[in-house]
């Protein structure tokens, strides 16, 4: 009633106001105190100590056997740090093992769950199989080592059973015993061979990034030159392609090979130059290079090989956004054409190019069509993107037709993506192969009296850890108490589940994260201007292999999967292979004129066509082409073309027979086509100055000449009749006398007395 007055304007009264001004007194204090103490903007929540079973971070570093049998010994080993914020005292480390999983959905629950629960986690062995410590102060780790027969612990029926180490102590808030952490695992109990063995293939990729590019030396050795010096690094004994040569030397594995690294390492085991800066310098790991070739080689001659499309093409980003550009689909065709040459004469064996393999075995219409565009009838997918639409309760055989003739072998994604994490933890990879070898078990157990062949597609580019997981984890299989080796042939050719799902997921049903990690269409679009500047140079090649296949090649590594995440360094490698070519075209040009003066009705006009190439040119034709319609070339109108060819390195003096029937100025456009008329290079421009001497010019020019010629004659006339004139009057030859300073003026001069000058005679 009050809240009403007050809503319809009643005054309250004064014992009311005074009630209400200490209740927002009293209850605005807390509201105040609460404001004053909220964190200021950006500053950072401290971190919050892991409680209860996460106090202590349990890392399990080591589980030898990975399959026990009844006479071992379990070992396990690994450190335990005290991540909370009290010292744990009377700490005990314990081995738990049980319950026995049933199926594969079991594992990986199993795998997820963090904390201790009891009820749901196995009792402590206990005994003198525990190790303990007096105290795990705060931030300090303690290695520990737990050895247990296995006869101690406890495994009955064959399968799978669930292992773990958890610590227990006191802490000074929590003065009983409590489990302070622990860590899972688990361990596949098979003491004799299993009556039904699963058949597994497991893929082992031999795949690198590109390191090649388009260039070569100008010799005849055409020395290739490699973008950096990374591939020797990682070929180099204990590099990653090192390692996976030599752990897959003693695994049963199907080896899947792209011809590109081969190319690239067998190109490095000769002389190769490698880019610094703007110029190369000499490669220097010959050695390296043969000693891989040759482990590589000895290791497959038994084995089965897979050669993918030479440079591993990216199958999705060519039907996503490649194959609607007008010669993308030639390129993968050449592509998978090369590969079985390529690994022919590098390993002297004969693989199979009959398979695709799709980035993360991600399928759909239109990547299977790529795919068996290019000769594929065998596609390697994922059973994440080739769901079941039935529900199996067992996981079928790889392969399934999927039509056309074309199969699908399927990989099971739980053991394919087993080892993607960072393997460089001894913690993190102990427990994948354990979690490998869990998930093998339980598969085989689901149907026993159902035998099948299940497939393996690790990552495609393994790192040096994940690879010495993957190759421990096969060497626990290597009894072959459950599972059987096979090769990816045998797997593709297995007889498919009838209840299987054959239908080829939809378009929409492709992972948007890697659609996003595609190359764009602008990408493929380069690749066709390069190939199209390619095809118009090779014509005019005297040994056009010398540039075919580099460039071909390069295109080919331009659409490589390895580009997915780097679209700069994609792009840049395009780029670099379109200048390269340029400069190369560029090597075949016009030398620059100046403007031409012609005096008279006809004239010759050189021009000049220069080559740079090692290799001599031909098939093209230079076109002269002048927009004054009377100045007239080889007799052809205002347009004449003759043929060029020139030796490497050399020029040539292309000469055109010119006529005009009038004086002026003429604009004259040089260029070089090839032979079915494609321009090439740039055109050049320079101008011919007509000036046309007449007749009456030529009348007027001889009479000034003989007028000259006349008036020389009677000066030479002349002079010579006074020389004669000098001569005859004693004058001519007397060299002529200084004169007497004191003239003789006696009676015996002959002169008149008293004069002083001389007579003539």
């Amino acid at each position: 009633m009050a809240e009403a007055a007050d809503f319809q304007g009643t005054r309250p009264s004064p014992a009311r106001r005074w009630l209400r001004r200490t209740a927002s007194v009293v209850l605005g204090a807390p509201l105040l105190a609460g404001l004053l103490t909220v964190p200021a903007a950006g500053a950072a929540e401290p971190a919050k100590a892991p409680t209860g079973s996460r106090t202590v971070d349990v890392s399990l570093d080591t589980l030898s056997p990975s399959v026990p049998t009844e006479d071992d010994t379990l070992t396990v080993s690994g450190t335990l740090t005290n991540r909370g914020k009290e010292t744990i005292d009377d700490a005990e480390v314990d081995l738990r093992v049980g319950p026995r999983l049933s199926g594969r959905g079991q594992v990986d629950d199993a795998a997820k769950r963090t904390r201790y629960i009891p009820g749901v986690d196995p009792a402590a062995i206990g005994g003198k199989y525990t190790v303990k410590f007096p105290e795990l102060r705060k931030g300090i780790s303690q290695d520990f080592t737990l050895s247990v027969p296995v006869d101690k612990l406890g495994l009955d029926d064959p399968g799978v059973y669930q292992l773990g180490v958890s610590v227990s102590g006191r802490t000074g808030t929590a003065p009983y015993e409590q489990v302070l952490g622990i860590e899972r695992s688990f361990l596949p109990w098979q003491p004799e061979a299993s009556d039904s063995r699963t058949k597994l293939t497991f893929l082992w990729p031999l795949i690198a990034s590109p390191h090649v590019t388009a260039e070569t030396r100008s010799d005849e050795q055409q020395t290739p030159v490699f973008t950096d010096d990374d591939l020797a690094k990682e070929i180099a004994p204990g590099g990653r392609l090192e390692r996976m040569v030599a752990l897959g030397s003693r695994l049963p594995v199907t080896w899947v090979i792209d011809p590109d690294l081969l190319a690239s390492v067998a190109a490095m085991a000769g002389r190769y130059e490698v880019q610094s800066g703007d110029t190369t310098v000499p490669g220097r790991n010959q050695a390296s290079a043969r000693q891989w070739i040759t482990a590589l080689e000895k290791v497959v001659e038994d084995g089965k090989v897979i050669a993918l499309p030479f440079a591993d093409p990216d199958l999705a980003s060519i039907a996503h956004r490649g194959k609607t550009v007008s010669g993308t689909l030639s390129h993968l065709q050449n592509a998978s054409t090369v590969a079985a040459t390529t690994v022919e004469t590098i390993l002297h064996v004969k693989p199979s190019t009959d398979f695709a393999w799709p980035v993360n075995g991600a399928v759909d219409p239109s990547i299977v069509d790529v795919a068996t565009s290019a000769g594929a009838h065998n596609v390697i997918a994922r059973s994440d993107s080739f769901r079941e639409a039935g529900q199996l309760p067992y996981t079928p055989t790889a392969a399934r037709p999927i039509g056309g003739g074309t199969t699908a072998v399927v990989a099971d994604v739980r053991l394919s993506t087993a080892f993607d994490r960072d393997m460089s933890r001894a913690n993190t990879s102990t427990l994948a192969v354990q979690k490998f070898l869990a998930h093998t078990l339980t598969l085989t157990e689901q149907v026993p009296d159902n035998e099948r062949s299940i497939v393996v597609a690790p990552p495609r580019m393994p790192t040096t850890a994940q690879a010495q997981t993957m190759a421990r984890a096969l060497e626990g299989l290597s009894g072959n108490r459950w599972t059987q080796p096979s090769d990816l042939v045998a797997a593709s050719d297995e007889k498919p589940d009838p209840r299987v799902t054959t239908r080829i997921p939809r378009a929409s049903a492709y992972p948007k994260k890697l659609r996003e990690q595609e190359l764009p269409t602008q990408a493929f679009q380069d690749i066709r201007a390069t190939q199209g500047s390619l095809d118009g140079f090779q014509t005019i090649l005297t040994q056009p292999e010398r540039v075919v296949t580099p460039f071909g090649n390069a295109v080919n590594r331009s659409m490589s999967t390895s580009w997915r995440g780097r679209s700069l360094e994609a792009q840049q490698y395009r780029d670099a292979v379109r200048d390269y070519l340029q400069s190369l075209t560029n090597e075949v040009q016009l030398i620059e004129k100046s403007d031409v003066t012609l005096s008279g009705r006809s004239a010759t006009i050189p021009v000049t066509v220069q080559n740079k190439l090692v290799q001599g040119v031909d098939r093209l034709v230079l076109r002269l082409t002048s927009d004054n319609i009377r100045l007239k070339f080889n007799d052809d109108g205002n347009k004449a073309e003759l043929p060029v060819s020139i030796a490497g390195g050399h020029s040539q003096s292309v000469k055109f027979d010119t006529a005009t029937s009038a004086n002026g100025r003429a604009q004259v456009t040089a260029r070089l086509y090839t032979e079915d008329g494609t321009p090439y290079g740039e055109e050049m421009t320079f101008t011919v100055k007509v000036s046309e001497v007449t007749p009456t010019v030529l009348l007027v020019i001889a009479g000034g000449l003989l007028l000259l010629v006349l008036a020389g004659v009677r000066m030479y006339s002349h002079r010579k009749r006074a020389v004669a004139s000098d001569t005859a009057n004693g004058n001519g030859d007397e060299p002529e006398q200084p004169s007497d300073p004191t003239p003789d003026t006696g009676p015996e001069s002959g002169a008149p007395s008293g004069t002083g000058e001389k007579v003539d005679r």
